[in-house]
């Protein structure tokens, strides 16, 4: 092998198995050995259930500090004769910080990233300031979306030396079992999911946390249901907030907690609904929407993760204020008018063609051979 890229990563979720895979397998095609080096997720997110393993990865011993603020993870030696180390660009992982002090490093050094904390409560405060500074201090950027690329570009940092990966997941499969659901009349599908069979019906399927706003969303379907009796949400998902939902789907009969869904049950889910609701944090989740077809209903919560960049409000899917009034409003307009319904439908399926892993990949693996061919910045 010509090259040696190290690639180091905080922990390991499931949906990043594929990339992972086809880039190794790509980058190998190409005379570049491609090393992934991983470690745990905090006690926090263990209970999202999203980790994923892959054999050839190299595990690194990881430890959480200070409520899990501060995260040590030493990779400095075990990459020492990589000719590109690739990590995250996050404050609290202090080796790489570390690492972007060494001058003496051989290889060059990038990151990968969403190029700010989009979810900060203070973007101009010091933390942000210093990741600001921190973002022209590697020799290449390989970021998340477009929108990523633009706050790299405005802190001085050279666009040609940015790749724009288009971040995304393995949609191939849930692309065909939605279409493999979709062969079945919507009322059988809805009774072998355990829901109503009739009515307009909403889901939201993602991790459930505090960004996410589970309580907002319930109280939002609880004001559609008034306005639309038939109305049903079905939110499917782990995390810290579930009792939110198992409470909710407790009390209210238009409100069913499913629980953490992947496959067959998720395309099935994704085949019996109508559109996506999150109020909250949108992330790679809009992925799963455009593959079934439905538009995506957020807020402009200034919270969410750079795929927001995906939304076109009023193509693909819809982004009201945030305001609950307005939200439920436009949800509830938007399941009254068919026609309007179906060519949001129409541009979610377009959205859906443009992101996949396998475009990312080549992204990925031509930025990095791109990078190769670059000589370090001084």
């Amino acid at each position: 092998m010509k090259h040696t890229v190290s690639i180091v990563q905080r922990r390991l979720p499931h949906y990043r198995l594929p990339l992972f895979e086809r880039m190794r397998s790509t980058l190998q095609a190409q005379g570049v050995r491609l090393r992934l080096l991983h470690g745990v997720p905090t006690p926090r997110e263990r209970s999202k259930n999203d980790s994923g393993h892959l054999p050839w990865a190299e595990p690194l011993d990881t430890r959480y500090w200070l409520d899990d603020r501060v995260c040590w993870q030493p990779f400095t030696q075990l990459t020492a004769g990589s000719d590109l180390v690739i990590v995250s660009q996050e404050n609290k992982l202090v080796n790489n910080l570390l690492a972007l002090a060494q001058p003496w490093r051989s290889g060059q050094m990038a990151f990968l990233g969403h190029g700010r904390n989009m979810q900060s409560d203070r973007p101009d405060g010091a933390l942000e300031r210093f990741k600001r500074w921190t973002s022209t201090r590697v020799d290449w950027w390989f970021a998340y979306t477009e929108l990523s690329a633009g706050y790299v570009r405005d802190d001085g940092f050279a666009a040609s030396r940015i790749t724009v990966l288009n971040n995304s997941i393995d949609t191939a499969d849930l692309r065909a079992a939605v279409a493999r659901g979709r062969q079945s009349p919507r009322q059988l599908l809805r009774a072998a999911l355990g829901l109503p069979l009739d009515g307009p019906l909403g889901v939201f399927v993602g991790s459930l946390y505090a960004d996410k706003r589970i309580a907002w969303l319930l109280r939002a379907a609880d004001a559609i249901q008034l306005r639309l009796p038939g109305f049903q949400l079905a939110i499917a998902g782990e995390g810290p907030d579930k009792a939110l939902v198992d409470a909710a789907a407790a009390s209210r009969p238009h409100v069913h907690a499913m629980g953490g869904v992947r496959g067959e049950r998720k395309a099935q889910l994704l085949a019996a609904a109508d559109l996506m609701l999150n109020p909250g944090l949108v992330g790679l989740g809009i992925l799963d929407a455009f593959v079934a077809g439905l538009p995506m209903l957020t807020t402009d919560c200034g919270l969410h993760s750079p795929e927001i960049a995906y939304l076109q409000s009023g193509d693909n899917g819809l982004m009201t204020t945030d305001d609950l009034a307005g939200f439920v409003d436009a949800v509830v307009n938007l399941l009254q008018d068919p026609a309007r319904a179906q060519r949001l439908q129409a541009g979610a399926l377009r959205a859906g063609e443009l992101y996949s892993i396998e475009h990312m990949s080549d992204r990925f693996c031509a930025g990095i051979q791109d990078c190769l061919q670059q000589a370090r910045l001084p």
